[in-house]
């Protein structure tokens, strides 16, 4: 599958290889993406589009796209990787700033909230901006290279409270009455639940003094939760943390409910730019399994925008990609700053460059100012070749952008 754009920069519908070769062969048209394969035709033409609807299942950590015609032929299909690791950049660069500002400029009074962007109002953290953007992105790709006339969003609406505790959903009353209703905290809880007894043994040891122990302990990430809690005497306590006896429980690490949070987010601000309908998770699920389809996020994507009815995949290839930074901006490594890291061009290759070697396309993983590179594939695997690879015998497919892509075969048409 081709994808054509009019001398205008307008998307028509996509065309056959065959087809889009002759127009390269004649000079009709120029290519100008090479992946997802493009072109752009040199003379005027009609703009007879048919009617096509773009699925989008929306995510925290990944999207799925697809386009489906009326006839239920499936033209695209993408899945998108998009960044989680601004919030560790930033506290790591804070780090630094902080180190660097106490050694260099002590005598500087510390200040606070004295950016405009700290205390603007409906600010969105730079996670949640991204997340946000990249969604937006990858929408406005699609209608880049295909004439869409429908969007369709896959969103969800999450109750933190809920996913905690399943039965606030059966019973309302719940959300006043939580588990720790008539008790002053959560460690007389679970004092109560276990009968004043210490669960070692069982007050064997004359010890009153009852302690609340985490089962997981809070340096490993262990839950604040009564599911991770237990009573013990004093003595037993102090010898379980000295090593001397062992407790046969499990218990619970801290649960991530972030993703939940941003997904409220990211679907009121989509819903608020974006003129689409909107479907949710159940609805997509009981149409994927009624057509029989394995669970991924394109083939969830393509289930949208089919809205259940039987799909023809016209194309035998999904594009995937993954959010990177738009550049290097980490200028030297070290706590005192001691040494430098090249940002630029190296050899002619920058970090993520999308490379020819051997035959087969990967992405630069890392450089050597000796002539050699690491390689990668989408995923950020390190390809193990051997000898070393090097910068003569590579060929630049393209240069680094805000993410990096690659077109695999579907398994189903393989």
């Amino acid at each position: 599958m081709v994808y054509v754009i009019n001398c205008e920069n307008q998307p028509l519908m996509p065309c056959k290889p065959v087809i889009a070769r002759l127009l390269l062969k004649q000079g009709k048209a120029r290519v100008t993406k090479r992946t997802p394969f493009t072109i752009k035709l040199l003379y005027e033409t009609t703009n007879y589009t048919q009617e096509l609807i773009l699925g989008v299942d929306t995510g925290s950590s990944k999207i799925g796209s697809a386009v489906v015609d009326i006839n239920g032929n499936v033209l695209y299909a993408s899945e998108v990787e998009i960044r989680n690791d601004i919030a560790n950049k930033m506290t790591r660069r804070a780090k630094y700033r902080r180190n660097r500002r106490n050694r260099k400029t002590r005598y500087r009074k510390p200040r606070f909230l004295n950016r405009k962007n700290s205390i603007k109002k409906d600010r969105f953290s730079p996670t949640m901006v991204s997340k946000i953007n990249s969604h937006l992105k990858e929408i406005n790709f699609v209608k880049s290279i295909l004439p869409i006339s429908r969007l369709i969003l896959e969103t969800a609406t999450f109750d933190p409270h809920a996913l905690k505790n399943p039965a606030v959903l059966e019973n309302k009353w719940l959300y006043q009455k939580g588990i720790n209703y008539g008790f002053a905290n959560t460690k007389a809880y679970v004092r109560h639940r276990d009968n004043y007894t210490c669960q070692y043994c069982k007050n064997k040891s004359g010890n009153k003094r009852l302690d609340v122990h985490h089962i997981v302990f809070r340096k490993d990430g262990g839950s604040d939760n009564e599911s991770n809690l237990v009573t013990l005497c004093k003595s037993c306590h102090d010898n379980l943390h000295n090593g001397e006896i062992q407790l046969k429980k499990s218990g619970k690490k801290k649960g991530q409910l972030k993703h939940a949070t941003q997904m409220n987010s990211i679907r009121q601000q989509l819903l608020r730019v974006l003129n689409c309908e909107e479907t949710f998770g159940f609805v997509t699920k009981e149409h994927r399994q009624l057509l029989g389809l394995s669970k991924d996020h394109y083939i969830d994507a393509i289930v949208i925008a089919s809205q259940g009815s039987d799909v023809n995949l016209k194309i035998d290839r999904v594009f995937y990609k993954k959010c990177v930074s738009k550049g290097d901006y980490q200028q030297t490594k070290g706590v005192r700053s001691q040494q430098k890291i090249p940002t630029g061009k190296m050899h002619g290759f920058r970090k993520f460059d999308k490379v020819k070697y051997m035959g087969q396309e990967y992405f630069i993983k890392g450089r050597m100012s000796s002539g050699y590179a690491i390689l990668m594939d989408i995923g950020g695997n390190k390809i193990p070749l051997k000898p070393t690879p090097k910068f003569e015998n590579m060929e630049r497919l393209s240069a680094r952008k805000s993410w990096i892509i690659q077109q695999e075969t579907i398994p189903n048409t393989a």
